[in-house]
């Protein structure tokens, strides 16, 4: 490390002297040395100076002696680079008069940098990167050449040659050189530059060729001399340059101008085609089709119309940047052809917006519209059936005569039923339309499709009780051999034990109604029981019901009988227990009404008086 170190600071060491020297030839100052020594008191810093920065730095000690007189010439130096925009960072006047000789390799290669290098500027870079793409352009017509930096790209000699043949190819034939003789082609082209053009020899061969790794800053302080001395001669090349790029600016603004009327165009085009769609679009009477048409409406503002906002707002950043351009070339302002001006297109943008609120209005008007008109339709069948119900229920509740008039008439009714239903489906249907515009309160009435289904099913209901019950009436008539008491206890247990009310009783309720009445079966004795009065049905109606009763309790029918069959459950006793109720096998519904209803001898809460109880049901 200590080599390399050593090799570059050598390097450094004898381009910058040489650099320093050129600049001091100006004024014959006799040349330096030992820039660490000779630099130490500040005159040769402050002479170098007032030369490269073309301005006297004004008084200063020219033979000083004492320390304090030269760091005052090195400060003022100082202060003249800070003033001319340098940043020295960790580099004080002290440091130069004690002769530290990296620093003053470090001030030299910033003064280098400054007033040599930082001069360069091509394609808006600076200093090293505008220098190295000089290069780059100049060599890039030679393929041997490829010039990547200020190290390696030169050591073979070729690079400096192709930068004198360029500019000057009078002064030899670049292809006749030996590519190979790197030693060779870098002195060549040391000579020639310090011979035809002035430029002197701030590097030695061996300085590039003979080095792992040549300094960069001493090739890039060398480089900085054919820049500038080619820098005249490049004025062809730089005008064309600046033809070249006011041309493509000129066409840069017509394209940018050609495609602001393209699309304007365009834009007003599809606005002006859907405000004509929409006025010649005429809004539909059915709901659904309206809300189709509401939907899409809907669907333009979040796709299409936001399309044409992003496009309205890249229009005019577009129309901004082409002013702006014209501008900063100081070319006539651009000015787009009448009807595509940003006017224009704001007239026909507010047009639109009108449009649309009218289009929007439109739709939701008649929404509304078809929203109170279907309410209407159905309050207005639903009324009219909830009063041809209310006069059915009415009918039903007045009647009165005999039995066959009544059923004349419950058939009459029930006849009107199926007009009734078919009513209520078109209610249906009215109800449906209304579920499908999301109308959940109509004004119009107070009967829900619920109420109307309600009452319809009341007013059935009502007339299958009303005929099963006239029918049951007119069958307990032919029964002559039960008294009323009996036939209103059996037609009651009918029924009750009548779940669906369709006037029969399945197996399971003609079961459980005999066990009402006190007639328990075991399965295998219900069955036939069933079989027989059901007579091939699934179901028993109420004449079989009362006959297979009649069949069973004729001999039950007399108090005597009763009183007997007590006194059996009795065993024979003046009175009766529950457990005698429960032992004699009777449901739990019957033992409880028993107990309720019967009286209790007198101190005993547990005996009951089934004699009593007799006497007070029988006449």
């Amino acid at each position: 490390m200590s080599s390399m170190s050593n090799t570059w600071e050598m390097v450094q060491q004898k381009t910058f002297t040489k650099w320093l020297n050129n600049k001091l030839s100006v004024r014959n100052i006799p040349p330096v040395n030992n820039l660490s020594k000779d630099l130490s008191n500040g005159v040769v810093l402050i002479q170098l100076l007032e030369i490269i920065g073309d301005t006297p730095l004004g008084s200063f000690n020219r033979n000083p002696r004492l320390r304090i007189q030269k760091v005052e010439n090195m400060n003022r130096a100082l202060d003249f680079v800070r003033y001319r925009g340098v940043n020295l960072t960790n580099i004080g006047a002290e440091d130069i008069v004690d002769q530290n000789a990296k620093l003053i390799l470090g001030l030299l290669w910033t003064l280098i940098l400054r007033f040599t290098i930082a001069e360069i500027n091509e394609e808006g870079l600076t200093a090293k990167e505008g220098l190295l793409l000089w290069c780059q352009r100049q060599t890039a017509p030679y393929p041997e050449v490829n010039v990547q930096d200020f190290t390696y790209s030169w050591q073979d000699g070729l690079a400096f040659c192709a930068l004198i043949h360029r500019h000057r190819p009078d002064l030899f034939d670049f292809y006749e050189l030996d590519m190979s003789d790197r030693h060779r082609n870098t002195a060549f082209a040391f000579e020639v530059a310090e011979k035809f053009l002035n430029i002197p020899k701030l590097l030695d061969v061996e300085d590039i060729c003979d080095i792992s790794k040549p300094d960069e800053r001493s090739v890039m302080t060398y480089v900085a001399q054919y820049f500038h001395a080619f820098s005249n001669l490049d004025r062809v090349d730089r005008a064309g340059r600046r033809v070249g790029k006011f041309a493509e600016v000129m066409q840069s603004v017509w394209e940018m101008g050609q495609d602001y009327e393209r699309r304007v165009r365009e834009l007003m085009g599809q606005i002006r085609e859907l405000m004509a769609q929409w006025r010649a679009d005429v809004l539909s009477d059915g709901y659904s089709e309206v809300r189709v048409q509401s939907h899409a409406f809907n669907t333009y503002k979040s796709t299409t119309k936001r399309t044409w906002v992003a496009e309205k707002h890249e229009l005019e950043t577009l129309l901004g940047n082409l002013k702006t351009k014209s501008k900063t070339y100081n070319l006539v302002p651009y000015q787009p052809p009448a009807g595509l001006r940003p006017a224009d297109l704001e007239t026909q943008w507010k047009q639109l917006c009108d449009t649309e609120i009218a289009r929007r209005k439109a739709i939701n008007k008649q929404l509304r519209d078809i929203k109170d008109r279907l309410m209407q339709e159905y309050a207005n069948l639903a009324e009219q059936f909830q009063e041809r119900v209310r006069e059915q229920s009415v009918e039903i509740a007045a009647l009165s005569g005999d039995l066959e008039s009544q059923l004349k008439m419950v058939n009459r009714l029930a006849a009107q039923v199926r007009p009734l239903e078919h009513q209520f489906a078109g209610i249906q249907v009215a109800n449906d339309k209304c579920q499908e515009a999301h109308i959940e309160e109509n004004d119009y009435t107070v009967f829900n499709i619920d109420d109307l289904a309600f009452d319809l099913s009341l007013l059935k209901a009502a007339l299958n009780k009303k005929l099963a019950f006239i029918e049951n009436q007119m069958v307990a008539r032919s029964m002559s051999n039960l008294t009323p008491g009996q036939l209103e206890e059996f037609e009651s247990t009918f029924r009750h034990f009548d779940r669906g009310y369709s006037n029969a009783l399945t197996e399971a309720e003609f079961r459980a109604s005999l066990e009402s009445l006190g007639h328990c079966y075991t399965d295998e004795e219900f069955g036939p029981v069933f079989a027989k009065s059901a007579r091939g049905m699934d179901h028993i109606t109420f004449e079989p019901f009362i006959n297979f009763l009649v069949s069973i309790t004729q001999d039950q029918t007399t108090p005597e009988q009763l009183r007997h069959s007590f006194s059996v459950v009795a065993g024979d006793k003046p009175y009766v227990t529950e457990m005698d109720l429960k032992v004699s096998h009777l449901p739990p519904p019957v033992v409880a009404y028993l107990v309720d209803h019967m009286p209790t001898r007198d101190g005993a809460k547990t005996e009951y008086d089934y004699q009593g109880y007799l006497d007070s049901v029988f006449n």
